[in-house]
């Protein structure tokens, strides 16, 4: 059976959609449900200890959220122009998300703040975007962080009053257009604890670009195309997840961006896992054939979207909108800076 994007669609009451994040990262709730029977039980994210195994690995992106969305000016008529930076592809060449796109056509010069920062439009890009060209003087990333904005989903509405909260507690390695959210729930002091239980904490490193923020056009979702994302996963990580696979231990990702990093690797390498990195646009959807992944934690998606679709792939279709349809009974928080879920 051919599956339709109307296929993966929901009715979710708008006040249900997390306009900030709760105050005590973990106390976010957490839904736990079986993949195989369907049974369900509703948590708070701290008792996610209760869900872990000590010889279980969790792993975790460590992806830092860049201040992407930057305001400027075009010099000759005053215009604005607003940029989402995606990726860095060479040198000061950026792809990045204009608006009004049809503002900036190539050859379009635009200045940012008092003119320490201006920028080329160099190419348009198939999907939308804007190759730009930035020339500068100093460190190009301490400029961002004195120019740009934490680059919310169009669906926030209220100011974030501290940027650190759309970001993981564990947030490193700088590169993101948005943040690894079902990290969000993550306290140090919980990661202590489930380190002290025996679990091995590993990172890995998927910078979050336009796949996140694209909406899936066709009907047939087998015409969806993923966008490209850069990952890494180091020889250390691999062997620790090496290690707790030959003992028993399960592989649970933190986030959508955590499995698609594994099951990228996986399918390269036959199921095994290796020290990679390089660029994915792999689309996990139902009829995925499972590699690396035994569990993982992830919050509530947007109807429609690829993560639904990849969540799908390994709970089965009807699942998961039953247990989205249970969470919008209970009153769950959705999408960034929602509430969670354990599906095992």
């Amino acid at each position: 059976m051919t599956l339709t994007t109307e296929d993966f669609d929901y009715d979710l009451p708008h006040e249900l959609i997390a306009q900030t994040p709760i105050e005590q990262r973990d106390a976010s709730r957490l839904l736990v449900l079986d993949h195989e029977t369907g049974e369900m039980q509703d948590k708070h994210f701290y008792d996610i200890l209760d869900e872990l195994n000590a010889g279980d690995a969790v792993v975790m992106n460590d992806s830092r959220v860049m201040p992407a969305r930057i305001y400027g000016t075009k010099p000759e008529t005053g215009g604005h122009i607003e940029l989402l930076l995606l990726h860095n592809t060479e040198g000061d060449k950026w792809e990045t998300l204009a608006k009004p796109a049809k503002k900036a056509p190539v050859g379009t010069t635009i200045t940012f703040g008092d003119g320490q920062l201006t920028a080329t439009v160099t190419e348009d890009l198939d999907h939308g975007g804007k190759m730009i060209e930035f020339h500068y003087d100093g460190i190009f990333m301490e400029i961002l962080e004195a120019l740009g904005e934490m680059p919310l989903p169009p669906y926030i509405k209220e100011k974030l009053d501290d940027p650190e909260r759309y970001q993981t507690v564990y947030a490193k390695q700088v590169g993101s257009a948005a943040a690894p959210t079902a990290g969000l729930h993550w306290t140090k002091d919980l990661l202590k604890k489930a380190q002290d239980k025996g679990v091995k904490l590993v990172y890995l490193t998927l910078h979050v670009g336009l796949g996140t923020f694209r909406p899936v056009d066709e009907d047939n979702i087998e015409d969806h195309k993923m966008h490209s994302e850069f990952y890494q996963l180091t020889e250390e990580a691999a062997q620790t997840l090496r290690e707790v696979r030959a003992n028993g231990g399960r592989i649970i990702a933190t986030g959508t961006t955590s499995i698609r990093t594994l099951e990228t690797i996986g399918t390269k390498f036959n199921g095994e896992i290796k020290a990679d990195s390089g660029w994915t646009d792999i689309f996990i959807k139902p009829g995925y054939q499972w590699q690396v992944v035994d569990a993982f934690i992830t919050n509530f998606h947007l109807p429609k979207s690829t993560l639904v679709m990849l969540v799908a792939a390994f709970t089965g279709r009807e699942t998961i909108l039953n247990a989205y349809e249970h969470a919008i009974e209970e009153r769950y928080r959705f999408f960034s800076f929602g509430d969670a879920m354990f599906i095992k």
